[in-house]
């Protein structure tokens, strides 16, 4: 089921919120970005993604390429990432947003270990598919 939480980062210079269901699942990678990061993700549409605050303070990582763009948001003062968004020819083409879990400030940690959790093998651009090594995820 949807639930609207509420996220920032560190400083609390951007706050967000988003509606999520984590009963659709949750997601780690091991690209290099995320595996650096310790990410650990939940995608939504761009409709269910709302920030409140600090426009002004987010910095941006990009990447594009022939295969899309991903950009990694967080906040120019205290370093911290909140979330990503992009559009990727290989995940259907339609933009995402890409939400911290660490960021949210409001989620339980028992929802977030009974979440459906997916990893994928991005650093071999295997998406779809685990990498043979998880548990340093």
């Amino acid at each position: 089921m949807k639930r609207t939480y509420r996220g920032s980062c560190h400083c609390k210079a951007v706050t967000f919120e988003a509606d999520l269901d984590l009963d659709q699942g949750t997601g780690k990678c091991n690209c290099t970005v995320c595996w650096k990061q310790r990410m650990w993700t939940i995608g939504v549409t761009p409709a269910d993604f709302r920030l409140l605050s600090g426009e002004d303070k987010l910095a941006d990582y990009g990447r594009s390429g022939d295969w899309g763009e991903g950009h990694h948001r967080f906040c120019s003062v205290c370093g911290i990432h909140t979330h990503g968004h992009g559009k990727i020819e290989a995940m259907g083409g339609d933009p995402y947003v890409s939400v911290h879990l660490s960021a949210l400030d409001d989620l339980p940690v028992d929802d977030l270990v009974k979440a459906p959790l997916t990893y994928m093998d991005g650093l071999h651009d295997n998406w779809w598919n685990p990498p043979a090594e998880t548990r340093h995820l």
